[in-house]
């Protein structure tokens, strides 16, 4: 009986031992996964990784760059980690989204337009330390610069001269002062602008519709007035032969070159153009000689007759005879 006590009690005892040392070794685990989490959540302990910098506040306010590529620690509540800095290439989009966005040219015409530039921190100093929020301030001075400088150019050259305009925004953005005596974009922010690229320049498609329907216009009106241009020219050769075959046939009828009788005229009118109503070969049934209700009075000029012409015609004039002197007689 004492054997079987003694061997309940050692195993009584073994087992409370696995539980304090499992216990312990948890208890361990905890701790360590605590203090891990917060040194990671303090970053206490921080890593400046390749081409990046990190921006520390220190105690007392004073900031500092840390560009040294490794593991760096701080002290905790007496430091503070402000912002991670990129120093690769970044792009930078026109009112901050890769959407074309509404501007207003020259001519007061509405643009789609959709721009980026490209740039890359050179002084970690002006960018992160001598500006607060230096995203947002460089956002609102880009678009400002560029908005001005499209703006001011007419829309013609904002469609069909991309290029150039291109070249004048990227110079702009590189050497222009901000304001008046002010610093360029490269000197207040510490960067170096690397390139600019209009994405997009176009009409909205209100416009686009509006300016087609006035090229159709232009078009319709261009084809009337050559039409009529080739009418007015056919009818003024039409006059001309005309008055040609009017002149021929007064001269034909005895009449001067520069006297015109105005009956005789208006009778060869009318000849002339009954003539050229019978040799119409168009479907055109009716023709209009004149544009009055009544007929024109027709007076042809008197001619000169000879006189034993008209004796010949004429017969001798005799005395009347009444009936008095015949019953007379």
């Amino acid at each position: 009986m004492n054997e079987e006590s003694s061997q309940v009690f050692l195993q009584r005892a073994h087992v409370s031992a696995m539980a304090r040392r499992t216990l312990f070794i948890i208890l361990i685990f905890a701790i360590i996964y605590s203090l891990a989490a917060i040194i990671y959540s303090t970053h206490v302990l921080y890593k400046v990784k390749l081409n990046y910098a990190v921006i520390l506040e220190q105690f007392g306010g004073k900031r500092m760059a840390v560009t040294d590529v490794g593991w760096h620690y701080r002290l905790p509540f007496f430091t503070r980690l402000e912002s991670e800095v990129p120093l690769m290439n970044q792009n930078l989009y026109l009112g901050g989204t890769d959407q074309p966005m509404k501007i207003i040219s020259k001519e007061n015409v509405a643009l789609w337009t959709s721009a980026v530039m490209t740039f890359k921190i050179v002084d970690l100093k002006k960018w992160g330390i001598e500006n607060l929020s230096p995203e947002k301030l460089l956002q609102g001075d880009f678009d400002g610069i560029v908005k001005d400088t499209l703006q001011a150019q007419e829309v013609n050259k904002l469609i069909s001269e991309r290029e150039a305009i291109k070249e004048i925004i990227f110079q702009a953005l590189k050497n222009r002062p901000i304001n008046v005596d002010g610093p360029t974009l490269e000197d207040k922010y510490g960067i170096a602008v690397v390139s600019f690229v209009l994405n997009e320049t176009r009409f909205g498609d209100k416009l686009v519709a509006a300016t087609e329907e006035k090229k159709r216009r232009q078009l319709i009106a261009e084809a009337d007035n050559y039409a009529a241009d080739q009418e007015a020219a056919r009818i003024r050769k039409l006059y001309r032969a005309y008055l040609d075959g009017i002149q021929s046939l007064h001269l034909a009828l005895g009449g001067q070159s520069k006297t015109v009788n105005p009956s005789l005229l208006e009778f060869l009118t009318q000849q002339k153009w009954a003539t050229a109503y019978e040799k119409n070969q168009t479907d055109q049934k009716t023709f209009v000689l004149h544009s009055q209700s009544d007929s024109p009075a027709l007076t042809l000029p008197a001619m000169d007759i000879p006189s034993s012409v008209e004796s010949a015609a004429d017969p001798p004039d005799q005395p009347e005879q009444t009936g008095l002197e015949n019953r007379g007689g």
